[in-house]
């Protein structure tokens, strides 16, 4: 079982007591309440880069544990966010045995502590229960145990509403969660490439109360078209922006009746398949396009400076989905085809990695390829490179980013092959 250390040290902040947050329905409406007034959730997920967020008009932050919980609570609070405070339950996937009643009683126990340590700080908005525990399971337990949680927090904290989340949406699930945890108030939902129709979904299965997206974003790595050698191919940061709006559009906001928000993955950079596959900022801070839709949706207006735009990418002439073989040691020619929409000047950068092997599930930490030091000689047009492929066989992607001068760039990478 995860053992969390709490913090001894509360904020000052915690003064001002906690915020009371419901949830109402009003002839058939859902709508979430904070202090009295309503409450729409324009959220991220991940606590980094706090003071853009709140620039470009989020208004709170989820945590998936209680890991830095005081640390993240106060600068929430002092930011003006709230805080979607995770409580990781223990994973089946994971080792987590939910026939061992020691276990399970302890497990409740450690987050009564924690629920009532942070219960009270003003940046709570409400608890979420367990992160895709039906990812990879066969033990329904997990939902009594999860119900225990929720009815443990409703006697000890009457201000913050529960939700638990799945991995994406299931009528399988939905009847579970209905049946063993009827003390959930508000279903969270991870979903990708699914999210357009989930409001159509989640009435069908038979959930009747409101619902979050807490996770979205671009397609997933299990959701797109493979090589021929089996690995997946990701879309340009471009592609990602273009469904990032759509899905914002047509999923989110298209459902006012019972979606209360949602929270965008992952706002910050991390390794899970590739490095650039889920963030919507690279390793060193710059955004990317999607975090110009992300301003739009939430405020309404585009940045004054807009992202690079990338069409195309190529080795060879040959796309991703051509599945592009070279020989060791051959000249590549790479081809990226990048314009920006205020005529800035772009910069270059590319980059060179073998295919990663250290893929796991549910968003558990993976560890990033190291680069491979290649030559690489600039063509004579903008954004065209040659360079000598590695003599060693396999599986390879090019990476190619491409900056304007002022915090934004376009990313994209290309899978190949080197073969004898």
């Amino acid at each position: 079982m995860t053992t969390v250390v709490l913090s001894a040290q509360m904020s000052s902040q915690v003064s001002t007591g906690p915020i009371k947050v419901e949830i109402r329905e009003t002839n058939g409406k859902w709508q979430l309440y904070r202090g009295g007034e309503p409450y729409y959730i324009n959220g991220v997920g991940g606590s980094t880069y706090l003071d853009r967020a709140v620039a470009y008009g989020a208004n709170s932050v989820r945590a998936w544990s209680a890991a830095d919980a005081a640390k993240i609570l106060d600068e929430a609070q002092e930011k003006g966010l709230t805080v979607l405070f995770g409580l990781w339950v223990g994973q089946e996937r994971q080792g987590f045995d939910y026939d061992d009643a020691k276990s399970v009683a302890a497990q409740l126990e450690q987050f009564r502590e924690v629920v009532k340590m942070y219960k009270d700080h003003p940046a709570v908005l409400m608890w979420g229960i367990g992160n895709e525990a039906d990812l990879f399971y066969k033990d329904f337990k997990v939902w009594n145990a999860i119900n225990d949680i929720a009815k443990m927090i409703h006697e000890v904290d009457p201000n913050h509403p529960t939700m638990t989340v799945t991995a994406g949406l299931d009528v399988a699930e939905v009847q579970l969660i209905k049946e063993r945890a009827p003390e959930i108030d508000i279903y969270g939902i991870n979903t990708y490439a699914a999210l357009i129709g989930i409001d159509k979904e989640i009435r069908a299965y038979g959930w009747e109360g409101p619902y979050i997206i807490t996770e979205w974003g671009p397609n997933g790595h299990w959701e797109v078209p493979k090589t021929a050698w089996g690995v997946p191919v990701e879309q340009s940061s471009s592609e990602k922006a273009a469904y990032y709006q759509e899905r914002y559009e047509q999923g989110i906001a298209a459902d006012p009746d019972k979606c209360l928000g949602s929270y965008v993955f992952l706002w910050g950079q991390k390794q899970e398949t590739t490095s650039t596959w889920y963030g919507v900022f690279l390793e060193d801070g710059t955004e990317t396009e999607v975090v110009d839709v992300l301003e739009y949706e939430w405020t309404g207006k585009w940045p004054a400076n807009r992202s690079p735009h990338i069409a195309s990418l190529k080795i060879n002439d040959g796309a991703a989905l051509d599945n592009v073989y070279v020989k060791p040691g051959q000249t590549c020619t790479v081809v990226a085809a990048v314009t920006d929409p205020d005529g800035d000047e772009l910069k270059y950068a590319w980059e060179l990695v073998p295919e990663s092997t250290d893929i796991r599930s549910g968003g558990d930490a993976e560890s990033r390829p190291e680069a491979i030091d290649i030559v690489v000689k600039p063509g004579a047009v903008p954004g065209t490179i040659t360079f000598r492929a590695p003599n060693k066989v396999g599986p390879y992607r090019m990476f190619v980013y491409s900056y304007d001068g002022h915090g934004n760039a376009a990313a994209a990478n290309i899978p190949f092959y080197i073969q004898k």
